[in-house]
């Protein structure tokens, strides 16, 4: 979703250069008329000026079209999440339990979520306002007592069995 504010900002910010510069283009060229400026020049900055006005439309096209897959997006997450809310409370009581077996203690077993959310350890550790040194050795901890090799398997230990069988 950063993307898509960062996309949004950057779509107004120019949607700004180009009213700016037509509104200084047309005091330019207002001001070039009655200094009796030849009409090479005015035409000249005429095309300057429809430029800067298409430009500046295209970026509210842009901002608008943002918006809409922005909509969109939440829609289709919030249908998911709908649609999905049973499985997702069942793997989350299931996540539980298991780390439960291994006897994970409470900051392992929110390391290990967060892990599984895709979380970097420093974005761990920033959220958990731990350092990223104490986020690794409780990663490493929850590796340790699941018997895994790391992030991958400990991924794949909750999803394996969720995904479809390729092979077969």
């Amino acid at each position: 979703m950063s993307h898509d504010l960062t996309g949004r900002w950057s779509a107004i910010g120019g949607a700004f250069v180009f009213a700016v510069i037509t509104l200084f283009i047309t005091a330019d060229i207002l001001m070039d008329h009655q200094e009796g400026a030849p009409m090479a020049h005015l035409l000249v900055e005429a095309v300057i000026l429809v430029s800067a006005v298409f430009g500046f439309w295209t970026m509210l096209m842009s901002i608008r079209g943002l918006r809409r897959a922005l909509i969109e997006a939440r829609e289709d997450a919030g249908r998911w999440q709908d649609e999905n809310r049973t499985l997702v409370q069942g793997l989350s009581a299931a996540i539980s339990r298991q780390f439960e077996t291994w006897g994970l203690s409470e900051a392992e077993r929110e390391v290990g979520l967060l892990l599984l959310k895709g979380l970097s350890l420093q974005e761990i550790a920033d959220l958990r306002q731990t350092s990223e040194r104490t986020v690794r050795e409780q990663a490493r901890a929850v590796y340790r007592k699941g018997g895994l090799s790391g992030r991958n398997e400990l991924s794949a230990y909750f999803l394996e069995d969720l995904l479809p069988d390729l092979a077969g």
